[in-house]
């Protein structure tokens, strides 16, 4: 029978991706994958000949007779391939997303899987963190740290056990490429914490994942017991996942790790540094989903080839999320470098809703406010960091010209001082007094007195916050007042 390729991912299921299988099974091979991340078309249903896969979307079960019969029309795409979306990307983490059977342990080897893990293993532990410094690999959770530096930390501080931890617990707004990696290539992210816990000498691994993320939980077990059934855990490193329960400081890494500890998620003052005393008082990695998930692709392709892709000190490639009022929505990879304008207006085809664009956010709900003549920004650490913004996790939500800022900047304080997990004070009442100040200013009382108080208010936020919750509400709040002032008169 002829093998069609129909993917199981929170976006495609959504869009009614499990009626289209089901209507495609009595007549094909139906392979359930992950996402290519082109949201508008799906469900995506890809069709094997031996051309290579043929790309039909969006698809619904009407559609299925017209597709198997080749006389599907403007629903035919071509070759995925060729689709100018992904032409267009550089992928390296993603490579195998939507292409292979996610919980199959051949296809993923068949697919270059576990060459990553077995290169480290013929190098060895120094070789290979040495190997992952060269790469160029920051942490891809927002702070940007080298990775390789970290794992060197860890692997040289004393202690009798030592961890690795997985952070995906993605509560960033609009935020998916955590989420999409462990529905679409588990083995992946698991090959990554092997070769980690093979640097550092850790036994055991653990995966936090945030409650909002079921698919991807229930994927990622599964995955697991496939991984011990192949004898790719088990012996020597094991890694055991973990559900949060929905606090979005939990993706602070100390915070984090208190909640792995079965403690309320509350962040921790540093130092000591995770990597010096972390889980259970133990060395400790803590890095993100991608992060990990990108290292068996450095040892395959070796550093050169990936500190080659880039610019400045951003090396490699970013999955950039792109998402809220946009026409082409969803996960594109790219090395550094490419500008805000050609990721909105070029790749993303501008707004959904036709309207010009009037800003789009950067990083999650603490990123900056950009306007269009700041398109020209490069997407790099330093280049988004001299513009007063940040890349967080890489995802970008735009907005049209209907948008009022001062709301967004009210949202900013509100979405604070609901998720403090209120330790410190100037994060647990900073938020409070700054969402009532934004409302002083929409309400029109004393409007230059109180975006004054606003501005130290954030002053205080910025450098008085034990860790970045509290300390990056600045940059919507100020972004929103600086680029937009005319929402903030009465």
């Amino acid at each position: 029978m002829t093998r069609v390729f129909v993917s199981r991912d929170a976006f495609s299921l959504a869009l009614g991706a499990d009626a289209v299988a089901a209507a495609l099974a009595p007549h094909a091979t139906v392979v359930r994958t992950g996402s290519r991340g082109m949201v508008w078309l799906e469900p995506l249903v890809e069709v094997e000949t031996q051309a290579g896969r043929i790309a039909y979307g969006p698809v619904t079960p009407a559609d299925v007779p017209r597709i198997l019969a080749d006389e599907a029309g403007a629903l035919c795409l071509g070759p995925t391939d060729e689709i100018p979306f992904l032409k267009r990307q550089t992928r390296v983490t993603f490579a195998r997303c939507g292409v292979v059977d996610p919980l199959s342990l051949d296809d993923y080897t068949a697919h270059g899987g576990l060459a990553g893990l077995r290169k480290a293993r013929e190098l060895g532990s120094a070789a290979t963190m040495d190997t992952v410094l060269k790469s160029g690999l920051r942490g891809r959770g927002g702070a940007g740290f080298p990775t390789g530096i970290k794992w060197k930390t860890t692997a040289d501080a004393e202690g009798e056990r030592k961890y690795i931890v997985c952070n995906a617990d993605e509560g960033d707004s609009g935020t998916f490429a955590d989420r999409m990696l462990m529905e679409g290539d588990p083995f992946s992210l698991i090959e990554g914490m092997a070769i980690a816990g093979f640097c550092v000498g850790a036994s055991k691994g653990y995966v936090y994942t945030r409650s909002e993320y079921p698919h991807a939980i229930a994927t990622f077990d599964a995955a697991l017991a496939v991984a011990r059934r192949g004898g790719l855990l088990g012996s020597g490193f094991d890694i055991e996942q973990r559900v949060g329960a929905g606090a979005y400081v939990c993706g602070e890494e100390t915070a984090l790790l208190e909640s792995l500890e079965g403690k309320r998620g509350q962040v921790r003052a540093k130092p000591p540094l995770p990597a010096h005393k972390g889980l259970f008082g133990c060395p400790t990695v803590v890095n993100n989903v991608i992060t990990l998930a990108t290292v068996p692709a450095i040892m395959t392709g070796g550093a050169e080839a990936y500190q080659a892709i880039g610019m400045g000190r951003s090396r490699g490639t970013m999955p950039v999320q792109l998402a809220g009022n946009i026409r082409f929505g969803g996960l594109f990879e790219a090395g550094f470098g490419v500008s805000l304008g050609d990721l909105v207006n070029d790749i993303g085809g501008g707004t959904l809703s036709g309207r010009p664009v009037r800003a789009v956010q950067v990083g999650g709900p603490l990123g900056a406010y950009f306007p269009p003549s700041l398109f020209d920004t490069k997407f790099d650490y330093e280049a988004f960091t001299a513009r007063d913004g940040l890349i967080g996790h890489g995802g970008i939500v735009v907005f049209d010209d209907t948008v009022d800022l001062a709301k967004q900047a009210r949202f900013a304080m509100e979405f604070c001082a609901v998720e403090s997990c209120g330790k410190c004070t100037p994060c647990r009442i900073g938020s409070t007094r700054g969402m009532e100040t934004v409302d002083k200013i929409i309400a029109g009382t004393s409007v230059a007195a109180n975006t004054e108080l606003l501005r130290d208010l954030c002053h205080t936020l910025k450098f008085g916050s034990l860790c970045a919750l509290g300390g990056f509400i600045p940059y919507p709040v100020l972004s929103a007042l600086d680029h937009f002032p005319e929402d903030f008169r009465p």
